[in-house]
């Protein structure tokens, strides 16, 4: 029988002590995978946006957000230069956190935008009549994944965090490495 690089993670579940046993090596394949995924998802849209520019989140952030959870916040970019800063900002952030995340460059802090992104598309778009077919859509997914990258540190797996978190800089400013992954 072939021995395994595993762990156990030991944890109290419902009352109950639980132990579960992780492989490392897949779970460090399984990251890359969410990581080259997600990022590939925003970096997409973003692209996608900057090529038939101009992008215009008028509809999003002032006639879908009316009513909302989130409305009250969200409408205040409708017009004017918060308009226009929202414009450039999502496609621009999109881009950004989709490079991060493919990169494994500053992979926390790109998984921590991303989900804020989702938060944001899931509900306003779930609450003007996408959750009619259930509350599970691709933006709550999304925003799962982003929350597993962000939390596991999957930057510091085929990533370029593997290689800050050894510079000398952020040696010497350790707050750095929780911006990485």
């Amino acid at each position: 029988m072939a021995t395994t690089d595993a762990e156990q993670a030991q944890t109290r579940l419902l009352g109950e002590e639980r132990t579960v046993v992780v492989d490392k090596e897949w779970l460090a394949y399984w990251l890359v995978v969410l990581r080259f995924v997600g990022g590939w998802w925003l970096l997409h849209a973003g692209l996608d946006k900057f090529m038939n520019w101009p992008f215009e989140a008028g509809w999003f952030v002032g006639g879908a957000a009316q009513g909302t959870s989130l409305g009250p916040f969200v409408t205040l970019f409708s017009d004017g230069a918060l308009l226009t800063f929202v414009n450039i900002a999502i496609p621009l952030g999109q881009t950004m956190i989709g490079l991060g995340l493919i990169l494994g460059a500053l992979t926390r802090t790109a998984a921590f935008f991303g989900a804020v992104l989702m938060v944001f598309f899931y509900f306003i778009n779930g609450e003007t009549g996408a959750w009619a077919h259930g509350m599970v859509t691709g933006e709550l997914l999304g925003l799962l994944i982003f929350a597993m990258i962000a939390t596991l540190g999957a930057g510091r797996v085929f990533g370029v965090d593997a290689y800050l978190t050894e510079t000398r800089f952020v040696q010497n400013h350790p707050r750095l490495q929780y911006l990485m992954g």
